[in-house]
C-alpha cells in the first residue's frame, strides 16, 4: 500500500554443523521474526537431512561442505555448531566473506589462534559472538554486578560441574580429542571456567593442575581439577568430575562481605544465593523469564551495533587458561596463563 515502510529483511542465517548445536540454535533463528535459516552444511549426509526438515531447508541448500554453502548462498550470518577444532576455520572463512558469526564455545582449542580471533572481532564491524549461555542467566548477571559495581572483588572461588560425560560420549566425537581439542575440561567444563572468569571479572596469572585421563595418549581428561591464581591475589579451585551419575554445579565466590552462591541441577537455570557478613542467608528474587536466548541476543547486537554478552575476548581467556591446564597437568609444574 502507497506511503507504508517496506517490511525489514529477515537476516539470512547458514548453519554449519546439522548436531545439537546446529538444530536447536537454528530452531531458534528460524523462531525469531528477525531471522531465518536459509541454508545448512554437514558432512553427514543423515545430519543433514535431520537438521534440513528440523529447520527447513530443501535439499538444494544443504552442502557437504560449508565453503560451497558460503560460495553458493545469500546468507549474513553464520551459526557455527560444529566439533570443536573445525571452529578457528570456519569462523575465519565466515569472517572473510564479511558475515556476522555465532560460534559455539569453546572459540579455537589454540591460545594464538583464540587471540587471533579476538583482535580482529575488535576492529571489525562484523558481530563475533561465543555460545557461552552462562552470560544470559540472569543469576550470573546479577552476580557478577555484585563486584563490577563496587571496590570489593572476589578472594576465593569453588567452582565444580558433574556429568555422566565419558559414557554418555563414548564413541562420539566429544571423546576423540582430534576433534575435541581434549576431553571435558574443553567441553562442558569450559562452560565451567567461563563462569569463574566472567562472572569474577578476573584475570588469571598461573594454573597448577591435576587430570586422570581416560585414553593412553593423556589426552581426555575424565576428571580436572584446577588451582588458578589471579592478579588480585585471589585463588580459585576448579574441578570436572565425567563419571558422575548427573549433572550438578557449583561456584562459590567469597569476598570480604560474604559470599555469592550459584548453584542448579542438570541444565535448568541456575540459582543465586547471598552469604552475608553474619552468617544469614538470602535468595533474591531472580526474574528467568528475562533471559534471552543466544539467536535473538545475537541478532540485537547486529541491529544494534553493541558489543555481544559473550565475547571473543571472553573465550580467548577460557582457552588460555584451559590450554596452561593442559600443560600443567601433563608436566606436573604450575603454568603461567599468559594473555597478552
Amino acid at each position: 500500500m502507497s506511503g507504508q515502510s517496506p517490511s525489514p529483511e529477515k537476516l539470512r542465517v547458514g548453519v554449519i554443523g546439522g548436531g545439537f548445536i546446529g538444530t536447536t540454535v537454528g530452531r531458534a533463528f528460524e523462531e525469531d521474526p528477525r531471522s531465518t535459516v536459509v541454508a545448512l552444511a554437514d558432512v553427514s549426509e543423515v545430519a543433514r537431512a535431520e537438521a534440513g526438515n528440523a529447520l527447513y531447508v530443501g535439499q538444494g541448500s544443504q552442502y557437504e561442505q560449508y565453503e560451497a554453502m558460503l560460495d553458493a548462498e545469500e546468507v549474513d550470518a553464520v551459526l557455527v555448531g560444529t566439533p570443536h577444532v573445525f571452529h578457528y576455520e570456519q569462523v575465519t572463512a565466515a569472517l572473510d566473506r564479511g558475515l556476522h558469526v555465532l560460534c559455539d564455545k569453546p572459540l579455537t582449542t589454540d591460545r594464538e589462534k583464540a587471540r587471533e580471533l579476538a583482535e580482529r572481532a575488535e576492529t571489525s564491524d562484523q558481530v563475533l559472538m561465543v555460545g557461552y549461555q552462562r552470560h544470559l542467566n540472569e543469576a550470573f548477571v546479577e552476580a557478577r554486578e555484585r563486584w563490577a559495581d563496587s571496590e570489593l572483588t572476589p578472594r576465593f572461588i569453588s567452582a565444580e560441574i558433574t556429568q555422566d560425560w565419558i559414557s554418555r560420549f563414548e564413541d562420539t566425537w566429544r571423546t576423540n580429542p582430534d576433534l575435541s581439542g581434549g576431553g571435558n575440561l574443553y567441553d562442558t567444563g569450559s562452560h565451567l571456567v567461563d563462569a569463574v572468569l566472567w562472572t569474577t571479572g578476573l584475570t588469571p596469572t598461573s594454573v597448577q593442575a591435576e587430570m586422570k585421563f581416560a585414553d593412553e595418549d593423556d589426552r581426555v581428561d575424565e576428571r580436572a581439577q584446577l588451582t588458578v591464581a589471579f592478579e588480585n591475589g585471589a585463588s580459585a579451585s576448579i574441578s570436572v568430575f565425567s563419571d558422575a551419575p548427573c549433572v550438578r554445579e557449583h561456584i562459590h565466590v567469597w569476598d570480604d562481605e560474604g559470599a555469592v552462591y550459584l548453584e542448579g541441577r542438570q541444565w535448568e537455570p541456575r540459582q543465586l544465593t547471598e552469604i552475608r557478613e553474619d552468617s544469614t542467608t538470602v535468595s533474591p528474587y531472580i526474574d528467568q523469564q528475562r533471559s534471552e536466548d543466544k539467536a535473538a541476543v545475537f541478532i540485537d547486537c547486529i541491529e544494534s551495533g553493541k558489543t555481544p554478552p559473550a565475547t571473543a575476548r571472553d573465550a580467548f581467556a577460557v582457552t588460555a587458561l584451559t590450554e596452561a591446564a593442559y600443560e600443567s597437568a601433563r608436566s606436573g609444574e604450575r603454568v603461567t596463563v599468559s594473555l597478552d
